[in-house]
């Protein structure tokens, strides 16, 4: 289907080469019928409140997809934020008045109301007719999340999302060497409610024709327990965070046959080790909440990355943009980008993330890809304090989960990877960053972290 026909028509809630009868889903080893869900979701949907969206509180990804598959059937969305803390709820409501929960039990209580999820009863035998959906109706509002600023609504529409997915899912089946993904079952370790979970995840089995696993293991040896009980094919989304801890953990892992991962930070090193001990291709995926998913590479074989069929790249530099396919505007890339030619590009950093120290200027993604490189550094950032402190030249500070590694160590360390520039002022020793599920740091949290512990070490 060529994207303006995809733009255009009603089209169907679930694609791809999978029959009705197969699983779009694997739970306890289980599996889920697409005409199975169908029915769940049409007997959902009547229901639901009127108004919406609905904010799914589940950390079950096939009743995430009944959420949305109900919400859709109601003419409603799905709401994505990055996360619910309470200062979050309340830029919900004031952007959706009438939004409401669906949640599992045992969901923390949020100030919004509040449905609970259906029992497990067996579905009804009705013929379950497929759902429509018009190309035009957004079904999710996702939020940005808050990464580099404040947290952003971005509408998202059925026409173009059923365009993203049938790209990334010609892209997955080329790179395992299969004419489709019918077969192919997803194990995510990123939550649904994230765009990059939300496309690589659910949609790739609702459009795409794979199945998920509904479970979203964490630890690595509940990673090694959920792709044991689903057949191969088995593709295994997550995150760098994920990927070295499932790594450090030393423990023997089922046979997977791709590895699909998020951008950032990832370091070749990284990639190369995954491919040694899981014994299948890592291929990166980079995209944005705005855009959506944009382009892979297979990270062990060459620094370019190759768009999606029907996107394309204008600009370069700091002045990237990408149009085309499901991206029917041009939209800015907040990174900067070498642009080789319209469907090739290197990802030099995040535009946003230029710092300037003594006249020398760098990246803090590229000086925390050092930092993290140093053996022995389990997680790290750089932070840059706000002009105007007390010193003459602001200096960096490193904020490390590094327990066996002192100042001086780390300092040696990244004094052959550096300029002398870039060398911390501070390092603060800490247990854990505070990173969202996908792994992403989320600026104002490290200046929360690193503000606080330079105030209790009586530095400023």
């Amino acid at each position: 289907m060529n994207a303006s026909t995809a733009l255009e028509a009603a089209l169907p809630l679930l694609a791809g080469h999978a029959s009705l009868d197969e699983p779009l889903a694997w739970r306890a080893g289980q599996p889920l019928s697409r005409r199975g869900f169908l029915q769940d979701a049409r007997a959902l949907a009547p229901s639901l409140p009127q108004g919406g969206p609905v904010l799914p509180m589940t950390a079950d990804r096939y009743n995430f997809a009944l959420a949305l598959g109900a919400a859709v059937a109601r003419g409603q969305a799905a709401l994505m934020p990055p996360n619910h803390t309470p200062d979050m709820v309340r830029r919900l409501q004031t952007l959706f008045p009438s939004a409401y929960v669906l949640g599992d039990a045992g969901q923390p209580q949020l100030a919004l109301p509040t449905l609970a999820y259906p029992g497990s009863a067996p579905a009804a035998g009705d013929p379950a007719p497929m759902i429509m959906v018009a190309a035009s109706h957004e079904v999710a509002q996702v939020l940005t999340s808050g990464s580099t600023g404040e947290p952003m609504p971005h509408g998202k529409r059925w026409g173009q999302l059923v365009v993203n997915i049938a790209a990334e899912a010609r892209r997955i089946s080329e790179t395992l060497g299969r004419a489709d993904l019918r077969g192919v079952t997803i194990v995510g370790t990123v939550p649904a409610h994230h765009m990059y979970g939300f496309e690589s995840t659910v949609l790739i089995a609702m459009l795409g024709g794979a199945a998920f696993a509904s479970e979203r293991p964490f630890f690595a040896r509940d990673i090694a327990r959920v792709l044991a009980s689903v057949p191969r094919p088995r593709v295994l989304v997550t995150t760098p965070l994920h990927l070295k801890t499932l790594l450090d953990a030393g423990i023997t892992l089922p046979q997977v046959d791709l590895v699909v991962s998020a951008t950032a930070p990832l370091s070749p090193q990284l990639a190369a080790r995954a491919e040694a001990a899981l014994a299948a291709p890592l291929m990166e995926i980079y995209g944005c909440t705005e855009a959506g998913q944009v382009a892979t590479r297979l990270t062990t074989q060459a620094p370019e990355w190759r768009t999606f069929d029907g996107l394309v790249l204008s600009g370069d530099g700091e002045q990237s943009w990408v149009s085309g396919g499901h991206v029917p505007e041009p939209t800015r890339l907040a990174d900067i980008l070498e642009v080789l030619e319209p469907t090739r590009f290197r990802l030099l950093g995040r535009s946003n993330d230029l710092i300037n120290v003594a006249g020398k200027r760098s990246s803090l993604a590229h000086l925390n890809h050092h930092l993290n490189s140093i053996e022995g550094v389990q997680d790290g950032a750089f932070w840059l304090p706000p002009e105007g402190r007390t010193e003459a030249v602001v200096r960096l500070v490193a904020i490390v989960v590094a327990p066996d590694l002192d100042r001086q160590a780390l300092l040696a360390a990244l004094r052959e990877r550096v300029d002398a520039a870039f060398l911390p002022r501070r390092i603060l020793h800490v247990d854990s960053l505070p990173r969202d599920p996908t792994g992403k740091l989320p600026s104002g949290r490290l200046a929360e972290l690193a503000t606080r512990l330079l105030a209790e070490s009586g530095h400023d």
